[in-house]
């Protein structure tokens, strides 16, 4: 009997430490927001929390198809240069039509058909990323590597080693997507909290995200209980390639132009927001709401770094990687 009441009395301990656990990423947010309004009054002010915030949307976006990645048990290393060729291909379109090749065509139609085409390439390159993971059965390091150095080879090509940008007049009818707020808070702000609830819903309350999991936690075992696996891989991408898709269609608007060096190292922020916020890179479990803390966290991070000089701004990158391996030992051994 002695065993029984020990194995009781352990659970509620148990149970406690998992949602202390659990809790790891807000605390550390709270901490970080105390040390930064300690180490510098400017970092409390709304302007720098609004600064903040839309500079983590770009990333969140992607983060929050690349949950849904890592749960099904894969991994994407290409999303920067996927964004960086969406945004030159994007910017080459609207240019093209601009200058008349597809007739009289409005400017406003020219921006809206260059948005679903950002759309419709970032579908159509996760699509390719599901086909050669799941068809051709390569794993996904090795395929989306491989597409990383494709991706931004097609991007310089066609900008010529240089810089791909946009006409002035779509650019200045196409800025305020990114520089308008509503209600106090930029446009891409709001558009990081529909995409973020949305992939909530989809994970945590449709068939789809369940089967994720599933194929994630045990891909054999999800072949058994008649989940199509392949079908669940490839929706995974796809999904995945339309958040990186629509975090272009926000950058843009921004600067305007796409170069070589566009959306650099975005997957290892992408990758290091998911791993963050307690999603097993194992797969078979995590939380779209502990992808957003995520990628909060590693930007007020870098906000911190940018306000006090603790450290060089160009260890930014640096303290991600620490962060992803830190958060990989922590995590050995989970099942």
């Amino acid at each position: 009997m002695q065993p029984a009441r020990t194995d009781t009395t352990l659970k509620p301990l148990q149970q406690l430490g998992a949602r202390i656990k659990g809790f790891g990423p807000v605390l550390g947010l709270i901490a970080l927001c105390i040390a930064g309004t300690l180490l510098n009054s400017d970092f409390a002010t709304f302007d720098n929390l609004m600064n903040v915030l839309t500079r983590t949307a770009f990333i969140g976006i992607i983060a929050v198809g690349m949950t849904f990645v890592i749960i099904s048990g894969g991994i994407d290393l290409s999303v920067g240069s996927m964004a960086a060729l969406i945004a030159g291909c994007m910017i080459y379109f609207m240019n093209q039509l601009a200058m008349g090749v597809a007739g009289d065509l409005s400017p406003l139609t020219m921006v809206v058909l260059g948005v679903l085409m950002a759309l419709v390439l970032g579908a159509g390159f996760g699509l390719a990323h599901g086909l050669l993971i799941s068809k051709g059965n390569i794993e996904p390091f090795i395929v989306t590597l491989g597409t990383l150095g494709l991706f931004r080879a097609v991007l310089t090509y066609l900008a010529d080693g240089g810089a791909l940008t946009l006409d002035s007049t779509l650019a200045d009818l196409y800025s305020p997507v990114y520089y308008t707020s509503v209600l106090g808070a930029p446009i891409p702000i709001w558009i990081f909290l529909i995409v973020a609830a949305a992939g909530a819903v989809i994970l945590n309350r449709t068939t789809f995200g369940r089967h994720v999991q599933a194929v994630g936690s045990n891909e054999q075992v999800a072949r058994y209980a008649a989940i199509n696996v392949d079908r669940v891989k490839i929706l995974t991408y796809m999904l995945l390639g339309i958040c990186v898709g629509i975090a272009t269609v926000l950058y843009v608007p921004r600067l305007g132009s796409a170069t070589p060096t566009t959306g650099l190292l975005w997957e290892l922020e992408a990758i290091a927001a998911v791993v963050v916020g307690g999603t097993a890179l194992k797969g078979g479990e995590g939380r779209i709401i502990g992808t957003v803390i995520g990628a909060i966290l590693l930007s007020t991070i870098s906000n911190i770094l940018n306000l006090t000089s603790i450290i060089s701004v160009h260890l930014n990158a640096a303290v991600q990687g620490v962060v992803i391996i830190a958060v990989a030992f922590l995590q050995r051994g989970r099942k």
